[in-house]
C-alpha cells in the first residue's frame, strides 16, 4: 500500500469516528400504539395456542363420544366398530384369497391356474364389483358383519391327510364374541366357512341370518355375447331339483320359499358358488344384463340361513366349470354345466366326459384329441354305418321296380304306396334300413353341439389356426356384418361346409332318392355354415373330421361291397316270399294308407 492510499484511509476512518461521536442521533423510543399491538399479538399467540389445545382435547373427546353414540346404535356389539382395517391373504395351489378385517369378509378370488383373455389375473371375485354381506337381527335392529372389526389369526391343520390353511377372524365385545373361521385346503376350489356367535344369545332377535351377494361379474372371455348367453344364477332344492333364471332374459328375478342346498353365479367357463352345510330357508334371485361392457352380468341374492346352536356352516366354490370337478363338490352342483337335452347329455356325461379326461393324459394337443375322439366314436358306431350303407345300396338296385311302379300308377299315389310296401315283403327290404341307424348316431352328433361350446379344457388352447378352440377361429374380419353369419369367417366352418356337400354328392350316388328330397343335402350344410360361424373352432373342426371319416368308410364299404351280389340275395328273397302273409306292421299301414286314401276323396 503506497502513502497517498494510507492517508485516505486514515482519513476515511477519522471522518467515520468524528460522525458517530458527535452527529449521530440516539434510538428514538417505539410509538405506544405499536407497543400495545406487540402486546395484543402476543397475547393473541397465547390465546391461539390455548385454543389449539382445547382443540387437541377436544379432538381426545370423540373415542368417549363415539363410544356412547356406538352404544347408542349398537348395544353390546358397540366395542366391535372399533378398529383399523388391513388385508390378510390365504391360498393354496388352486388359488389367492384376500379379506379384510373389517367385516372378515371375502375381498378378492385370484385362480392361479388361469387368465383372462387378454392375459390378465382372472379374479372371480374383486372389491370394486363385488359386495357379500351377512347381516343379523339383534336388540338394536339389523346390524352388518361387514360394521365389525375382527383380530385375524393364521394356522394350519390336517384334514384327512391334506394340509390345509385355517384364518380365524374374532370380533370381542365384553364377553361375547363373534367368530368367523376360514378353511382352504391344499389341491382344491373350495373354502370352508363357519359361523359361531358365542355370548350373544341375548342380543339375538332371531335366529336366522341373511346373507347379501351384490356381484358385477368380471369379463374374463373375448366373446362377451356369448359369455352373457351361458351366464346364469343357478339354484339347487335340497328336494333334488335344479333351477335356473332365463337364460335369454336382459333382466329376470325369482323368489324361492323352499329349503335350497346351493346357489351360484355360473358364468361360461367359472362359477362362484355358496353351499350349505344343511340347507338355506330361501332365497330371492335376481339378474341383469348391462348396456355397457364392463361387466358380463349383474348378479344379486339373498339368502336366509338359520342358526343353529349358535352356529353357521356352510362353504364356498370358485373355480372352473369342470364337470368331474363339480360332481365331487355336493349333489347336483354339476347342473353348472350344460350337457345339452335329456335325450343326449346322457352321451356328454357318460361318454365323452370320460373319454376326454382319459385322452388327456397322454396327448397335450386338443386338436389331436378331437381327432381321435371322433375315431373313437366311429370306430364304435361302424356296424350301424355298415347297416345304413347296406340299407342303402339295397334300395339302389330294387331302384327299376320302384320305377315301374311309379310308371303304372302316375296318378293313384295310395295305391303306389301300397304295391311298394308289398314289394319290400316280397324282396325282403326295409324302406327303413338305411335311415334307423342314422338315428342311433344323432345322440353323439347333436351331443357334441352341447360339449364343446362348455369345454373349459378348449380354453384358450390353439390348434393350426386356431388361437383359441373355445371360439371362433376368424381368419377374415369383415367391415360389416351379414345377417345371421357375422363380421367373419370361420375357416373350420367353411372346411366343415365344403366336406358336408362332397359327402352328400357322393351320398346321392349310393342312394335311389329323387326329387326335392336329393337336394336338401346340399341346402342343409349351407344353413350350418351360418349357424356355426361363431360357435367354437372346435365344434366345426369336429363336423369337419366326422365327415371325412364317414366319407372314408362309405368308400371302403363300397370296395367289398358287390351289387350284383345284392341283386341274387334279393331274387332269392322274391322266391321265398312269394307266399308270405303280411306282418302286421305292413297290414297296418296298408289300412292307414287305405284310410287316408278314403279321407282324401270325401
Amino acid at each position: 500500500m503506497d502513502r497517498n492510499q494510507a492517508t485516505g484511509l486514515i482519513l476515511f476512518a477519522a471522518v467515520l469516528l468524528i460522525y458517530s461521536l458527535f452527529f449521530a442521533s440516539a434510538p428514538e423510543p417505539l410509538p405506544q400504539e405499536s407497543t400495545e399491538a406487540a402486546q395484543t399479538a402476543l397475547n393473541d399467540s397465547e390465546a391461539a395456542n390455548e385454543i389449539d389445545q382445547d382443540v387437541t382435547e377436544f379432538m381426545s373427546e370423540p373415542d368417549s363420544l363415539q363410544d356412547v353414540r356406538a352404544q347408542r346404535e349398537f348395544g353390546v356389539f358397540a366395542a366391535m366398530t372399533r378398529g383399523q382395517e388391513e388385508d390378510i391373504k390365504i391360498e393354496n395351489d388352486k388359488m389367492i384369497v384376500t379379506f379384510s378385517t373389517k367385516g372378515a369378509e371375502i375381498k378378492q378370488v385370484e385362480l392361479k391356474e388361469f387368465k383372462t383373455w387378454d392375459q390378465r389375473p382372472l379374479l372371480l371375485v374383486e372389491s370394486e364389483s363385488s359386495d357379500l354381506d351377512y347381516f343379523i337381527e339383534t336388540d338394536k335392529g339389523q346390524l352388518s358383519l361387514n360394521q365389525f372389526y375382527f383380530n385375524p389369526t393364521v394356522s394350519t391343520m390336517d384334514m384327512e391327510g391334506v394340509d390345509a390353511t385355517v384364518l380365524t377372524f374374532i370380533a370381542q365385545s365384553g364377553n361375547g364374541q363373534i367368530v368367523r373361521t376360514y378353511t382352504l385346503p391344499e389341491g382344491g376350489y373350495i373354502l370352508g366357512k363357519s359361523l359361531e356367535f358365542s355370548g350373544l344369545e341375548r342380543n339375538l332377535s332371531s335366529s336366522d341370518l341373511k346373507m347379501v351377494w351384490d356381484d358385477r361379474l368380471l369379463r374374463q372371455e373375448q366373446d362377451l355375447e356369448e359369455s352373457r348367453r351361458k351366464t346364469n344364477i343357478n339354484w339347487y332344492k335340497t328336494s333334488g331339483k335344479h333351477n335356473d333364471l332365463s337364460l335369454s332374459s336382459d333382466s329376470d328375478d325369482d323368489q324361492i320359499n323352499e329349503p335350497l342346498k346351493w346357489v351360484s353365479f355360473s358364468q361360461r367357463f367359472f362359477t362362484s358358488g355358496i353351499i350349505a352345510d344343511r340347507q338355506f330357508s330361501s332365497g330371492i334371485f335376481e339378474q341383469q344384463t348391462p348396456k355397457d361392457t364392463l361387466s358380463v352380468k349383474n348378479m344379486r341374492a339373498e339368502l336366509i340361513i338359520p342358526i343353529e346352536n349358535g352356529r353357521v356352516d356352510l362353504s364356498y366354490y370358485f373355480g372352473p366349470n369342470n364337470y368331474n370337478v363339480l360332481k365331487k363338490v355336493t349333489p347336483g352342483f354339476e347342473e353348472n354345466v350344460y350337457m345339452g337335452y335329456v335325450f343326449v347329455s346322457w352321451v356328454n356325461k357318460y361318454i365323452i366326459v370320460n373319454l376326454f379326461q382319459f385322452l388327456e393324459r397322454y396327448f397335450s394337443n386338443y386338436g389331436i384329441i378331437i381327432i381321435l375322439i371322433v375315431l373313437i366314436i366311429k370306430a364304435a358306431l361302424f356296424p350301424l354305418t355298415y347297416k345304413s350303407y347296406m340299407g342303402m345300396a339295397k334300395m339302389r338296385v330294387i331302384k327299376p321296380e320302384i320305377d315301374e311302379l311309379k310308371a303304372k300308377y302316375p296318378d293313384d299315389p295310395t295305391k303306389m304306396q301300397q304295391e311298394q310296401m308289398k314289394l319290400f315283403g316280397q324282396l325282403g327290404v326295409s324302406p327303413i334300413s338305411g335311415c334307423l341307424p342314422m338315428v342311433f348316431q344323432m345322440p353323439f352328433l347333436f351331443a357334441m353341439f352341447f360339449f364343446f361350446p362348455n369345454s373349459i379344457e378348449l380354453r384358450q388352447e390353439s390348434f393350426l389356426w386356431a388361437h383359441d378352440l373355445s371360439t371362433y377361429d376368424s381368419i377374415i374380419n369383415l367391415p360389416f356384418t351379414i345377417p345371421f353369419y357375422g363380421a367373419h369367417v370361420s375357416l373350420f366352418t367353411l372346411l366343415m361346409t365344403v366336406s358336408q356337400i362332397a359327402y352328400t354328392h357322393f351320398n346321392n350316388q349310393l342312394t335311389a332318392q329323387t326329387g326335392p328330397m336329393k337336394n336338401i343335402g346340399y341346402i342343409m350344410p349351407v344353413i350350418f355354415m351360418f349357424v356355426l360361424n361363431s360357435f367354437p373352432a372346435a365344434l366345426s373342426f369336429y363336423y369337419f373330421v366326422s365327415n371325412m371319416v364317414t366319407f372314408g368308410q362309405q368308400a371302403l364299404i363300397k370296395l367289398f361291397v358287390d351289387d350284383s351280389k345284392i341283386r341274387e340275395k334279393i331274387e332269392e328273397n322274391k322266391k321265398k316270399n312269394v307266399n308270405k302273409k303280411k306282418s302286421k306292421f305292413q297290414q297296418k299301414l296298408e289300412d292307414a294308407m287305405k284310410a287316408a286314401e278314403a279321407n282324401r276323396k270325401k
